[in-house]
């Protein structure tokens, strides 16, 4: 009998593993055991893990503790199905304490409950008491160049350390060390905010960086955004002339008593080898002014300078938000090159944003100097070409200290290149000591696509490494000139495509917060966020409307109320200003962009440019942010708001008509972005919409199947033509190869997406270097059609942030396969299909948790089978009626393959 128990034991316990739904990925405000929350009621969520299909959550129990252990906030068993943005509803929490917490979760297979892992999240400083700090700045007179101060203290611990934590931020940027270490691994810190309005502080973890006995703290600062040159005009101190260092550490130690170490006149300072740091025109490094040892304790700082205090506003400090900028890529040279003109320049394949570090093995002597400059792409002969960076060096200059190995890189600055030149170098390069060190604010990467054309394939990677190195703590248009700015325009275009890609939630969170806290007090939105440009620099139609259209992005692709809740006073501000501004329910008024950087042949003769009316493309933004603040009011509850908006949108769009449509349906410009936005927006009769589409259609193949969109239609222009079955249209636009194309860049060796769609001109000059980036993310929107057309990954409006998940993929374009996988809240989603031999197989992965509207390209049930079943047969999976070439199923949580018979094999697209 006992070796019948010890044989069937294993397989009990291997089964109820099987059966067992684990919990996993705990996070705290979107953050795994964040420091620094400073949301008095934080919101938890967590994902869940298991084999079986149709695994739905139908309980859950939340428990967390104080750090005494005792039980803050019991949720009991609650019966829900929600284990996203679950608030928390104990007792009050309190400022700088670490709190733990479980979950434990019951799912509809009937087995015992799962209990997960114990996470953590430590508060902020909730009020503004907390700061015993002081501002302190340097104690010396700056010169012109303003070098980097150096600031220093020492102090003396003699207990045992439990904890410490060091909360941290500046007037400019900072980089802190404690006894040589440095404190972190973020950079550019405290990130770009509206410092008048909201400063960020950091909080780190700081207990092993102290030892018993003598402690230093070393903290160097850098102009930064604050008070460095910023914007394209040359303005400087944007935000104040001074530059300061906030800092408190609080010290817990094993006998219960506590020590507070804070900046304030017991501090020095000094400078030391960054002489200048500027983020447009780079850093220089005098290696012979450095001071060996100066954040250690043993360091004689006898003959350093005092420091000042400083006059700095606490009630604007806030906790940060968003993943921290950290170095993520290494990459390395391909070619070393000699340009026509005799430079020495190296080649690293990629357009990338970061600096370059290499490595000195004793050459060079005391005083050599080495300029490294940075540019994107060489000209036409094939030299270094800098004109498009306008008045940015951007160069890192270094002085050196001689015979020794030194390794250089800069401190406070960035660059977006693809080559350098390298000018004072002494002896020979050897291209294993250069790296290309990559940044961009830490985003998990969430989203993949793949497709049967390398093409499209090196597409999506141009997209992702646009995104990468534009996503510098705020979405900049750009990473390279003297501009680097959160031009609204762009950031809200690609907004949606940015959530596929990686996980932008904290990112746009943060930014939105920075939106409405420089709207101005009209309601109207500045055209880049932070505003340095002044306030009549604001109010430009698909511009200003990202206070709209990047909330409810966010919330269709994360499901978080909140955003919606937090921006709804900003959402209808700008709503309000435009009806303000406009007559007769017409906004006809003001300064526009348009629909920036459309086709224009340079000898345009018989009017093939393609201008769009301006008003006409701001009054069908003015209905699109007005039906966005209704579904915004819609999910809020908000029942008056919504019949107020409702009435005003038929106004706007009964005026659209009025004044930018013929009776037979034709509009007053006959652009593809006219047609596109009135088409996407629902601003023409619906009887007159199909016809307008084949206009539209009409007007692609008019350019040889060219799309002449700019930087306002193209994001809806494919979404249009397969919402109006022209899909096969769409494909063409996609897969077209010449000027102006999305490939067309592609077939010129590009990375990144360009700012123009001819930036470099078939005859291999450049368009006009006043206005002509590389590595512009903006006509990269077309990643969205892609992830939620081609490979049909979608989320309903009454399941967002894909807890009811739709998945329609749209075959063709001599496609042979394309598959997306997107990591959501839920747990990895994937859709993928391939066509062969007559037959289209599909591979879907729906998570654990949510239900999915699956739409398979058939006419009938008994052309398909899953997992080799006829899908008949398959009692867990709800059969709809077929229609439009499609057949729709619900299918619960688990991995299916399909297979659709009788399906014609595709022509090859291009490989």
């Amino acid at each position: 009998m006992k070796k019948t128990v010890l044989v069937l034991l294993p397989v009990c316990v291997a089964h109820f593993a099987f059966a067992q739904t684990a919990v996993l990925a705990l996070r705290t405000e979107n953050a795994v055991n964040p420091l620094g929350v400073d949301a008095v009621t934080p919101r938890f969520s967590w994902q869940l893990s298991g084999a079986k299909r149709n695994t739905m959550q139908t309980a859950y129990d939340i428990t967390v503790f104080s750090p005494d252990k005792k039980i803050a906030w019991h949720s009991g068993k609650t019966s829900s199905s929600q284990s996203v943005y679950v608030p928390y509803a104990g007792s009050t929490l309190e400022s700088g304490k670490r709190y733990k917490w479980i979950v434990q979760v019951w799912d509809n297979n009937g087995t015992a409950p799962s209990k997960s892992d114990t996470a953590f999240f430590q508060m902020a400083f909730l009020n503004t008491g907390d700061w015993k700090a002081k501002w302190i700045g340097p104690g010396f007179t700056e010169d012109s160049t303003r070098p980097s101060p150096l600031l220093r203290k020492t102090f003396t611990t003699n207990k045992r350390i439990a904890s410490a934590t060091a909360y941290i931020t500046a007037h400019g940027m900072y980089e802190a060390q404690i006894n040589g270490q440095r404190v972190g691994d973020a950079y550019f810190t405290p990130g770009w905010t509206s410092y008048n309005k909201r400063l960020q502080y950091q909080v780190y973890d700081v207990t092993k960086l102290l030892v018993n006995g003598t402690n230093a703290i070393g903290v160097t600062l850098a102009n930064g955004w604050y008070r460095g040159f910023i914007g394209f005009s040359g303005q400087q101190n944007v935000y104040g002339k001074d530059i300061a260092l906030l800092m408190q550490i609080e010290i817990s130690y094993n006998d219960g008593s506590t020590e507070r170490i804070i900046t304030d006149e017991s501090w020095k300072s000094s400078t030391g080898a960054i002489r200048s740091s500027e983020i447009y025109n780079g850093e220089f490094t005098d290696r012979r002014l450095e001071k060996q040892g100066w954040s250690l304790a043993n360091y004689d700082d006898s003959k350093w300078d005092g420091v000042s205090l400083v006059n700095g506003d606490m009630k604007t400090l806030i906790a940060t938000y968003n993943e921290p900028v950290r170095p993520i890529d290494t990459i390395g040279v391909a070619e070393v090159l000699k340009t026509p003109k005799g430079e020495t320049v190296i080649d690293f394949r990629v357009n990338a944003v970061g600096w370059v570090a290499f490595k000195l093995k004793g050459k060079g002597k005391a005083g050599d100097k080495i300029i490294i400059s940075h540019a994107e792409v060489l000209d036409k002969a094939g030299n270094f070409y800098t004109e498009n960076l306008r008045a940015a060096k951007a160069q890192d200059v270094y002085i050196l200290k001689g015979g020794e190995t030194e390794i250089l890189q800069p401190h406070f600055t960035w660059h977006g290149f693809r080559y350098i030149r390298i000018e004072g170098y002494p002896g020979d390069i050897n291209p294993g000591d250069f790296k290309l060190i990559g940044f961009h604010s830490d985003m998990a990467n969430t989203g993949t696509f793949t497709s049967s054309s390398n093409l499209v394939n090196r597409l999506q990677g141009n997209i992702r490494w646009g995104q990468k190195g534009n996503f510098i703590d705020v979405p900049t248009d750009c990473p390279q000139r003297d501009e680097r700015l959160g031009w609204t325009g762009d950031a809200q275009v690609f907004s949606r495509t940015a959530s596929f890609n990686m996980d932008v939630h904290n990112f746009f969170v943060k930014w939105l917060k920075d939106v409405a806290a420089d709207q101005l007090e009209n309601g109207s939105v500045p055209h880049v966020i932070p505003n340095v440009l002044g306030k009549g620099a604001a109010g430009s139609a698909g511009w200003a409307d990202v206070a709209n259209i990047i909330p409810w992005n966010m919330y269709l692709a994360y499901g978080d109320k909140k955003i919606l809740e937090d921006q709804y006073p900003s959402m209808q501000a700008w709503v309000n200003y435009i009806t303000g501004v406009s007559k007769n329910d017409l906004w006809n008024t003001g300064s526009h962009f348009g629909d920036w950087l459309f086709y224009r042949p340079d000898d345009d003769n018989d009017g093939r440019a393609a201008v769009t009316d301006k008003h006409l493309i701001a009054q069908c933004f003015y209905a699109n942010s007005t039906q966005l603040l209704i579904n915004a009011a819609k999910v809020l509850n908000r029942t008056e708001d919504v019949k107020t908006y409702e009435l005003l949108l038929k106004r706007i769009k009964d005026a659209f008509i009025n004044e930018y449509m013929t009776a037979g349906g034709r509009l007053v410009s006959g652009t593809q972005t006219a047609l596109v936005l009135a088409l996407n927006f629902d601003m023409l009769p619906e009887g007159l919409r199909q016809q307008a589409a084949q206009r539209l259609v009409d007007n692609i193949k008019s350019y040889g199947n060219h799309l002449t969109t700019g930087f306002l239609g193209t994001p809806y222009l494919c979404h249009v033509l397969t919402r109006f079955g022209f899909t096969d249209v769409a494909y063409k636009l996609l897969l077209q190869e010449t000027y102006p194309s999305w490939l067309y860049p592609v077939k010129m060796g590009a990375t990144t997406i360009w700012e123009r769609w001819d930036g470099i001109k078939p005859n291999g000059t450049f368009q006009t270097p006043g206005m002509n980036s590389f590595n512009h993310y903006a006509y990269g929107a077309i990643g969205d059609w892609m992830y939620r057309v081609m490979a049909g990954l979608d989320t309903y409006e009454d399941g967002p942030g894909y807890k009811h998940i739709r998945i329609q993929p749209h075959i063709g374009g001599g496609f042979t396969n394309a598959s997306a996988t997107l990591k959501t809240f839920y747990g990895t989603l994937s859709s993928g299909w391939k066509i062969e031999g007559g037959k289209l197989m599909m591979d879907v992965t729906i998570p654990l948790n949510t239900t999915a509207t699956l739409f398979v390209p058939a006419s009938n049930v008994d052309q398909v089978t899953e997992n080799n079943k006829p899908l008949g047969s398959i009692k867990e999976i709800k059969t709809g009626e077929a229609g439009s070439g499609y057949l729709s199923l619900t299918l619960g949580s688990g991995e299916y393959h399909f297979v659709v018979n009788g399906v014609p094999d595709q022509k090859p697209a291009n490989n």
